[in-house]
């Protein structure tokens, strides 16, 4: 697994935003896809940017080149993941959609990126996008389970970014601070101030 900060890359339509803060690779690639329920924030227009996220994400330290067919099966493989999450989510004594799972199984037994030690002990992270898109479903396919973590929906009703909380009590309630966690502050911080006026 590979936890990094948000990051930002220019793409063909402007900036897009990956969020890479869930502390889990399938849960942020769910996150490409941010307010489903209502706006539908698409972050990959093309190829390119599934490419580009597999770089900002770590699973891959150079852009792979991609073809006509991996914008297709990088948002299937990204579809079924949340099929799997939101039933790991919404009821997680239940039995897991077939249909989604054998397509994440179908994706994770590609064989995964090639990791090799360098000199300078840095790892370097080397393969095809659907070596790339391998490492994303078997990250999946590790919700099962999670050990000391929690999976949880993030608090803000418009996202629909999920992620794993990790803290102390499991208090974290947003995907991320710098995001949906500072605009419920300012919006708190603007409600106690109408209040009291």
């Amino acid at each position: 697994m590979v936890t990094l900060a948000p990051c930002v890359i220019t793409g063909q339509d402007g900036d897009v935003s990956f969020a890479i803060s869930s502390g889990n690779l399938a849960l942020d690639f769910v996150g490409t896809l941010g307010e489903r329920r209502d706006a539908r924030t698409e972050h990959l227009h093309e190829g390119a940017d599934v490419a580009a996220w597999l770089v900002e994400a770590g699973v891959l330290d150079a852009p792979p080149s991609t073809d006509g067919t991996t914008l297709g099966e990088a948002v299937a493989l990204r579809e079924a993941l949340f099929v799997v999450v939101e039933h790991l989510l919404d009821e997680p004594d239940g039995t897991l959609p077939g249909s989604a799972l054998d397509l994440v199984n179908a994706v994770a037994a590609v064989p995964p990126p090639e990791i090799a030690l360098q000199t300078d002990r840095t790892l370097a992270r080397s393969g095809s996008w659907r070596a790339g898109l391998s490492a994303v479903a078997r990250d999946g396919l590790a919700l099962v389970d999670l050990g000391d973590a929690e999976l949880k929906w993030c608090a803000d009703p418009t996202c629909t970014h999920p992620f794993l909380d990790r803290s102390r009590g499991h208090r974290r309630r947003w995907c991320e601070m710098a995001g949906c966690g500072d605009r419920a502050k300012a919006a708190a911080y603007r409600a106690r101030r109408r209040a009291r006026a």
